[in-house]
């Protein structure tokens, strides 16, 4: 993401997965996980819309860890449809999760329902403080039901999610979705406005 963005590599259950960690100024408030989209779509840790949710939450003074699912990049291992990617992102919560900071669960599209899988898998005692789905992948994916205070942000134009689905995932829980309106799926001349939108949310 800039030039202070760490590369690292943690061991994975499919082997190595590939990290990019980004630190705020001063001493992390809370650690954010952040999931790419879909690998068979080119999905990486750098898609633009993963770097701006780490920019997001470098500036609301959270450690934002990016990663690489299973197959793509220096991550090892193959394309598992969700379930091995979920299984990355636990690790990658273990190794990089601090006990004494509050978690935070992000993703993009496909990534968007690896995290939320990912949260429903962790203990009760240890849950993410917040989780933050942006295009959730709620048409092709059986997204689950996500904890109250969720921020969901989806684009009114999204020709890969329809707007539709992921209204029809979130009416059964009552759940808000904010919508950036004359916006496709990947949020092209509005990531400013995406990356405010996180940061108050956060604040």
């Amino acid at each position: 993401m800039n030039s202070q963005t760490q590369r690292t590599s943690i061991a994975g259950p499919a082997g190595a997965i590939e990290c990019a960690i980004d630190e705020p100024a001063d001493a992390p408030r809370a650690v954010a996980i952040v999931c790419h989209p879909h690998p068979q779509g080119g999905g990486t840790l750098d898609n633009k819309v993963a770097q701006t949710l780490a920019r997001a939450f470098v500036q609301l003074g959270y450690r934002a860890v990016r990663f690489n699912f299973r197959g793509v990049g220096a991550s090892e291992g193959e394309y598992d449809e969700g379930r091995g990617e979920t299984d990355d992102t636990l690790a990658v919560i273990a190794a990089h999760r601090d006990s004494a900071l509050p978690l935070v669960l992000s993703g993009f599209s496909f990534g968007a329902y690896v995290a939320s899988q990912a949260a429903q898998r962790l203990p009760d005692d240890a849950k993410a403080e917040r989780l933050v789905l942006v295009g959730p992948s709620t048409q092709k994916q059986q997204m689950p039901t996500v904890p109250e205070g969720t921020l969901v942000i989806h684009g009114e134009l999204d020709d890969v999610v329809p707007l539709s689905s992921t209204f029809d995932w979130a009416r059964p829980q009552a759940l808000p979705v904010v919508v950036i309106p004359g916006v496709g799926h990947f949020f092209h001349g509005q990531l400013t406005l995406l990356k405010n939108l996180v940061v108050r949310h956060g604040s």
